[in-house]
């Protein structure tokens, strides 16, 4: 009985979430796009999470010309839609509406190669991956293993060492990619002037002055403050209040 009762609100739970949903959609085409975003909030606040309902959102936000909720929000789709083409073409269109524009120092050497060959798919895909080569590793010596004729078995002992190698690459690329996913602290500033400082206090002199919708990266924390990275790989202090991580 337990089970039906849990089941059952499962199932009202996303019957709710989908009509907020498309009700939220009805407001986007009508333009009212404050209901619009109430309606997605309302949906990732119950503890639903898509990368539909956080491009919407985004979508809405821009529509509104509020940079940083519209940029955070198109980061969240992006986290749970890491290849979507649209998502990162309308987070380009966000960005350029950020009043800081600074430089992305380009990684080089290896693990400039490395990161963008993992990062080509989600960990979770380079799992898969793994999956399906390991099936095609467990057909290749069935075949080895009933092959009556020395060239096939050859073919087949072959295939089975490549499909290794590439079984190997895959569970390491998802690791390496879990990894680097997992450091990396994402945050959008929020505030309209965040203060970025050379020390964790508030007499402490400003290195520069943040705008909102620019992304930093958080390095450490101590009380209310976070020691942030730029994309042009200067650091500074920042309050806790000015910007909201992406992955929390």
């Amino acid at each position: 009985m337990k089970q039906i009762l849990v089941l059952l609100l499962l199932v009202s739970q996303s019957f709710w979430a989908q009509t907020a949903f498309e009700q939220g959609n009805k407001y986007y085409e009508k333009e009212n796009y404050d209901a619009a975003i109430s309606s997605y909030e309302s949906i990732i606040n119950s503890g639903k999470q898509s990368a539909e309902v956080y491009f919407n959102l985004a979508n809405s936000y821009y529509k509104l010309h509020k940079v940083a909720p519209a940029i955070y929000n198109y980061e969240k789709a992006l986290l749970l839609s890491p290849n979507d083409t649209e998502i990162k073409t309308n987070l380009e269109f966000a960005r350029k509406m950020a009043i800081d524009d600074i430089k992305v120092i380009p990684k080089v050497g290896f693990s400039k190669l490395l990161s963008d060959f993992t990062s080509k798919y989600y960990y979770d895909t380079w799992a898969w991956i793994a999956v399906s080569f390991a099936f095609l590793f467990l057909v290749f010596f069935v075949g080895y293993y009933f092959s009556q004729r020395t060239i096939l078995k050859r073919i087949f002992f072959i295939g089975m060492f490549l499909w290794l190698i590439v079984i190997f690459l895959s569970a390491a690329s998802g690791f390496y990619e879990k990894s680097r996913n997992e450091n990396e602290r994402p945050a959008i500033v929020f505030a309209e002037n965040a203060p970025l400082k050379s020390e964790p206090k508030t007499g402490s002199p400003d290195t520069t002055v943040l705008h909102e919708g620019t992304k930093v990266y958080i390095l450490e924390s101590i009380a209310n403050w976070k020691k942030v990275e730029l994309t042009d790989e200067s650091t500074g202090w920042i309050e806790d209040s000015a910007i909201k991580e992406i992955k929390n």
